[in-house]
């Protein structure tokens, strides 16, 4: 009996060393493909050859956007020539410059990097992001005058309010660009960036707040109103598009004001910058001006919104 015990207990011990032997070389098998991964990420990042083809699609895919842009406005500039700058032809409009401002950037990427002085980077960098949010916020702004209007409330201070926050955006950035050109210290890129990022939650929230508005108003109206349905779900699908996309720039521009790893300003991080810029550019603006794409009534039909 003691014979079988000792025999027993040698094969549990060879199989217990069988087990942790297996566990090792598998935990060995994930190391060395964690660490495959690592290096491949790292190749790429600094490869200036990688670098090039990766800004140079980014480029592209901008154009694309920016070219469907205004094959759309002049759309409906020929459905309704009559018609001055409507809200919607600005909105195209300046998806147009927005996106190709941004295409050409990314041609030049690697001259942009190497421009002195510094803050011409920065500017050059952030300005179509500026006018992203200018862009999208007149999208808020034309929605606010659909609801206020649908519930007989005066709209006579929202433009004006459009036109304050955008102001008052464009004058503390610019400020932000005059103080790191004259002191360019980390503390104030930081600022920089925290200030975008609360640019950002705040169109994030106004998409909320009143696309959230307007979508609750048209589930009231009567199942039979015509084109009820297919409104809703463009306000639906256009708020979820933008909500998203805003927020998650505000909460990436919170990790590269504070984590160098995440920093979209330079060379070596293109395939970050890759997936940013389509999250949060590239998808969104191709999404929205797809759901947007229906041209106006023709003129005699009212309802069409006209900036004045």
């Amino acid at each position: 009996m003691r014979i079988g015990g000792v025999e027993v207990m040698r094969f549990a011990s060879e199989m217990m060393s069988s087990s942790s032997l297996s566990s090792s070389s598998s935990s060995a098998v994930e190391m060395l493909n964690l660490k495959e991964a690592s290096n491949w990420w790292s190749d790429v990042n600094e490869s200036p050859i990688w670098q090039d083809r990766i800004f140079h699609v980014l480029a592209v895919l901008y154009g694309i956007v920016s070219v469907v842009a205004v094959i759309q406005l002049v759309r409906i500039q020929l459905r309704v020539p009559e018609y001055g700058w409507t809200t919607q032809k600005v909105f195209h409009f300046l998806n147009f410059v927005v996106n190709g401002v941004r295409a050409v950037v990314f041609v030049f990427r690697r001259n942009v990097q190497f421009m002195h002085p510094e803050i011409l980077q920065h500017i050059l960098l952030d300005i179509p992001s500026l006018a992203f949010f200018t862009t999208y916020a007149l999208l808020v702004l034309f929605w606010a005058e659909i609801y206020y209007q649908a519930r007989a409330v005066s709209t006579d201070g929202l433009r004006p309010s459009f036109f304050t926050i955008n102001a008052v955006v464009y004058v503390v950035q610019i400020a932000l660009w005059l103080v790191l050109w004259w002191k360019p210290v980390r503390i104030m890129i930081i600022l920089s960036k925290m200030f975008f990022a609360g640019v950002s939650l705040f169109a994030a929230l106004g998409f909320l707040l009143y696309g959230g508005r307007l979508f609750l108003m048209l589930q009231r109206f009567p199942v039979e109103s015509k084109g009820r349905r297919k409104k809703l779900q463009e306000v639906g699908y256009v708020t979820t598009i933008c909500f998203t996309c805003f927020l998650i720039r505000c909460i990436m521009m919170c990790f590269a004001a504070f984590d160098e790893g995440a920093n979209l300003d330079v060379l070596d991080h293109p395939i970050l910058n890759f997936i940013y810029y389509l999250l949060v550019e590239i998808l969104p603006s191709s999404l929205v001006l797809f759901i947007l794409r229906k041209l106006p009534p023709k003129r005699g039909i009212t309802q069409y919104h006209q900036i004045r």
